[in-house]
């Protein structure tokens, strides 16, 4: 049988962040997702049936980047491995996440806020960080006087980010990624088809 590919989550710009609270809701929103044009979820893992969201949406999208999201112990990061996750995130910096992640090949994205957490992040090999969250902690400008002491760090910022800044992140180099929740507000597929058409016009 041959095996699908996907896009790893490095390609996107934009990673919805999506809290399944009913089963029964897990393929109707990645559905949404992906037939807007965006391929890609972060499942967090503060629901009862995170992991068999994860799961079902694994088995019935193979082509897209499911990951799971609010990882916060290697326990959690096991379960979202094991229900087929291709990356993990956490609100902050967890060292056994990072060996597991490390030791089954799976791209980990810990928060890390301050100069100590992001030295901690870099000694454990990681390079690409979830800044979260964005708007508590001084937004882009924080990003960008971060970004000095660390060219080397590459950073995901979630919380607070929305359409009304979203093209600000994403054109300073040093944001790989942005994060939010808005696109699962409404109409999803019609929000996400429409936030894709936005990205094509921003240059990073």
């Amino acid at each position: 049988m041959a095996v699908t590919e996907h896009p790893g989550v490095e390609s996107f710009r934009f990673i919805p962040v999506v809290t399944i609270k009913r089963i029964e809701d897990a393929i109707p929103t990645l559905a949404s997702l992906r037939d807007g044009g965006l391929p890609v979820a972060e499942i967090t893992f503060r629901t009862q049936c995170a992991e068999e969201a994860i799961r079902t949406g694994v088995k019935a999208f193979p082509d897209m980047c499911i990951g799971a999201g609010t990882v916060v112990n290697a326990e959690q990061c096991l379960k979202a491995i094991g229900a087929g996750a291709k990356f993990i995130v956490s609100p902050g910096l967890d060292e056994e996440t990072a060996r597991v992640c490390r030791g089954n090949g799976i791209p980990y994205i810990p928060g890390c806020v301050t100069p100590t957490e992001i030295m901690k992040a870099i000694s454990l090999g990681l390079t690409v960080l979830k800044f979260f969250p964005a708007n508590v902690y001084g937004g882009l400008n924080a990003v960008r006087a971060l970004s000095a002491p660390f060219p080397q760090v590459r950073f995901v910022p979630t919380g607070g980010v929305d359409l009304s800044n979203l093209e600000e992140y994403l054109s300073f180099d040093k944001v790989q990624a942005v994060g939010g929740t808005f696109l699962l507000k409404g109409d999803i597929r019609a929000n996400t088809a429409a936030l894709v058409e936005k990205l094509k016009c921003i240059k990073s």
